[in-house]
């Protein structure tokens, strides 16, 4: 059973959730939280929070640094609610360690298919409309000033080979057939390039690929 926070300031938002979530057999909402704070708590009996960016107090993006950074909640994959109406922020919650991102207005199917891939962290959640953000606020004015660099010489030929792959939204089995390689050594090397360049998960990788040069955006 995947175990699910739900983080919303506003209440019928997390009561519209809670009914979408509950209606899958293989998953259950096991708290609500009003703000950051109250959804770090309760993430330590969580599998998936739902993350809303603005919060009072401590908002969406400070939670989010808190949960990815604490050993203790490791297992702990946070996607992001959003409207999609404010680039910066979904791309800053990517950056502190949210698994992907979800519109407000999606249905039950879409949901919970959300739910389960950011549970198996096997992929990207929507992928190619998280390239599309990151490649939109890397070519925007001042974006620059975001960048973190990172030193991909850590990495083998063969990693940064898959990495260019995992920017572009591949998940393990695409990589596998593209490079010819089985499905488990995709995924090796995909964990090997996670750690040798501190990235939390997936979209902390599309996001360095894109900061370093690796991946262009689009204009």
């Amino acid at each position: 059973m995947i175990r699910v926070v739900i983080a919303d300031d506003q209440a019928l938002v997390r009561a519209g959730f809670r009914v979408l979530v509950n209606t899958a057999p293989d998953m259950e909402v096991v708290g609500e939280a009003a703000d950051g704070d109250e959804a770090v708590r309760l993430a330590r009996g969580a599998d998936v929070v739902l993350m809303d960016v603005r919060m009072p107090g401590t908002d969406g993006l400070a939670a989010t640094r808190l949960i990815t950074a604490e050993p203790g909640l490791a297992h702990v994959r946070v996607l992001v609610l959003t409207t999609f109406e404010i680039d910066e922020y979904v791309f800053a919650a990517l950056r502190a360690g949210a698994g992907g991102f979800l519109g407000k207005g999606v249905d039950a199917a879409e949901l919970h298919e959300a739910i389960r891939v950011i549970h198996r962290g096997e992929a990207l959640l929507s992928p190619l409309a998280t390239k599309g953000l990151i490649g939109r606020f890397l070519a925007s004015p001042g974006a620059a000033d975001h960048r973190v660099p990172k030193d991909l010489s850590v990495l083998t030929e063969r990693e940064l080979e898959v990495l260019t792959l995992v920017a572009s939204g591949l998940a393990n089995d695409e990589i596998a057939v593209g490079l010819g390689i089985s499905r488990m050594t995709a995924k090796t090397h995909v964990n090997r390039a996670m750690l040798k360049l501190g990235a939390h998960d997936r979209a902390q990788l599309v996001i360095i690929a894109y900061e370093t040069g690796l991946v262009r955006p689009r204009t």
